[in-house]
This record gives C-alpha cells, structure tokens and sequence, in this order.
C-alpha cells in the first residue's frame, strides 16, 4: 500500500513538473487609442491585457523574429492556456524545452480579446453601453497591440482555439503577410450558420429576454445566465463521454449542476452576450484565396459545433493557396469541441506541419 502511495506521488510530481517546463507568464496591458468600431462606435481607449511567455529575439535591424501569437475561445482568456486544466494539457504539452513552441526560443504572445479577461469589456463599468464589437475590430485590436505596443510587425505563427481558430482565419487574409503560418484549430472557414448559429441565438435570447437582464443594467447576474452556460455545456464534448460521466438519472441531474454552478460563477451576462454576438460579422469563405502562408485546419471528429459531416472544412479549405486539414475521429482520447486544448491529441501532426513548412527548430 506504501509503495503504490508512494508511485502515485511520484507520477502526480512528474505531471506537474512537465506541466511547469515552460518560463513563466508575464502580464501587461497595452492601451490602444482612438479605437472605432465596425458599427461607427468609437472610444477613446481600450485596454489590451496580454500574457507572454519566452523573451524576443532580434535580427541586428531590431526586428523581432520569433514571436507567436495564440488566441482563445469565446469567453475565455490567455490564462486558459497557462493556467489550471491549460497548464498542463496545452502550455505543458507544447512550450517546455524541446516542445514545438520551446518557449526559450520563442516569444509566445496570447492576448485576451476585447471583451475577454482583462482586456476592456462590458462589465468593466459600461455594460450594454459598450460598443458593439465583432471579430474585425478584434483583429484590428490586436494588430495593434503587437506592431503599437510590442513592437511587432511579424510572427512565425498565428495559432488559435475555437473563437480563436476563427480569428486565425481572418488575420490569414485581413495581414497575409503578417505571419509565417496559420493553424486554426476547432473552427470552420464559412459563415456562422446551422446549430453553430442557434446555440449562440439561444444564449443571447436566454440572457435579453429575462426581465433581470434590465436592459444590462442588472444588479446582480440574471438568471438566463445560468441557462446560457447550460447551453454551452451541453455543446462542449461529446456524447459518448457525457453518458460515461453521468449513466443514471441523477448522475446527470449533478453532474449538469456542480459544472454550470463552477463555469457560471466566474462569467457576467453582458459580457458573455457580447461574445457570442460578436461572431456575427464572421465569414472568412469569399476572401480565403488571399491567404498566403502555409496553413493546417485541425477538427474534431467528435465535435458538436463543428461536425465534420457537413463538408465545409474539406471544400473550403482547398481555396487556400497552401492550405490543408486533418479531422481527428472520436477515440477515447478526444472530448468534443473541447479537444482543440488538448495538444497531446493533435500534437505530433502539428509539430510536422511546423517542420515541413516554416522550418521550426
């Protein structure tokens, strides 16, 4: 019994020494100036929060060579990756030394979108008064914040999960020169439409149509909230593994519960509202041609916003210059739409695709 203790402790150190094999994160802000929106608002700043890990290289012109940038998911934020579930199985699984984004060689650069963690957003003091932003002026945001505030004006990669999958796909063609290579992950290059569209006009609709929401000048958080995260529970891993979890009746009853009860007690309403109504201007498919640098689509078989029946990754993508995808099927290793920060699924064809076509070392 002492020996298996003593086995368990020791895997549960080794986990969390890998975990912890990457410098760690460091914090800034960066205010951007003058930002006008897509729907002619405007405000005289917003705040960029950022985290980076890694420190940058320069060529002997003071250029920096090895930066990368990654995006995150609609409501999520740059600690996702580095912090808590993300620190082991998607910052420990790709910036350790000798990983494919070692951070020792490389500037890793992941910043919470506008609206996002601790970016400039409704529930800062603005609520329903906060511009109507969509995925351009995102884009437009962090452009900015990389050749304004980081003094960027090139990466070796944009990379990026579910929301984040689809920013890489416009910053393909909105900078197509900006960056050496592209690997959305979790995401489709077309317009918002079908069940990915419905979920999102079901939280909206649960969150403005409660008579707490006041127009977003609640008090305290609405109760559509909570169906709102139910609903983006319910679409975040697959079946398979939600009957695995929950077999009986009240095993599902409490398992709904104690999730929804963890994820709804850090969101805001206004905040969540604005995230999923901000994809509304996304649709990368007339101008995919434009995409120049080499690019990998990773999908998952298993998930639910993105099925692969529906075709659309494999058609579109074969406009893409240098374009290809790879749509992992269900295993026992996958967790839905949730696999995209899963590295150690998709791993090993990602760090070929960094080989092969951008000479990562």
């Amino acid at each position: 019994m002492r020996r298996d203790i003593a086995t368990l402790l020791i895997l549960v150190a080794s986990t969390a020494l890998h975990a912890a094999d990457f410098p760690a994160p460091e914090e800034g802000d960066y205010i951007l100036k003058d930002v006008k929106f897509a729907s002619g608002e405007s405000l005289p700043e917003v705040r960029m929060h950022y985290r980076t890990i890694g420190q940058p290289k320069r060529d002997d012109g003071g250029k920096v060579t090895n930066a990368i940038l990654i995006l995150h998911a609609t409501s999520g934020q740059s600690g996702n990756f580095v912090e808590g579930a993300g620190k082991t199985i998607f910052a420990g699984e790709l910036f350790g030394a000798g990983q494919p984004l070692d951070a020792t060689k490389y500037w890793i650069i992941i910043p919470d979108s506008i609206g996002h963690g601790k970016s400039s957003k409704p529930s800062d003091e603005m609520h329903a008064h906060f511009p109507q932003y969509v995925y351009h002026d995102n884009i437009e945001a962090q452009h900015r914040l990389l050749t304004e505030g980081l003094k960027v004006d090139h990466v070796r990669l944009v990379m990026g999960t579910s929301m984040g999958g689809m920013h890489t796909w416009l910053w393909g063609e909105m900078y197509p020169d900006f960056m050496d290579a592209l690997v959305p992950l979790a995401s489709l290059p077309g317009p918002i439409s079908g069940r990915n569209r419905m979920w999102r006009k079901m939280i909206s609709e649960l969150i403005r149509n409660d008579p707490e929401w006041m127009n977003g000048d609640y008090k305290s958080q609405p109760r559509g909230l909570r169906s709102a995260v139910e609903v983006m529970y319910l679409f975040s891993d697959n079946p398979i593994n939600r009957q695995k979890q929950a077999p009986t009746l009240q095993a599902a009853d409490e398992n709904l519960a104690r999730a929804v009860n963890a994820r709804a007690g850090q969101m805001d309403a206004n905040d969540l509202l604005y995230a999923v109504e901000s994809s509304k201007d996304y649709n990368p498919a007339p101008d995919l041609e434009k995409i120049h640098a080499p690019l990998l689509a990773i999908n998952f078989a298993d998930d639910l916003i993105n099925p692969p029946e529906l075709g659309i990754l494999e058609r579109e993508v074969k406009r893409v210059p240098h374009g290809r995808a790879i749509v992992f099927p269900r295993s026992d290793q996958t967790v839905g739409h949730g696999t995209h920060t899963k590295a150690s699924v998709w791993k090993s064809e990602f760090e070929r695709f960094l080989k092969e076509n951008t000479h990562f070392e």
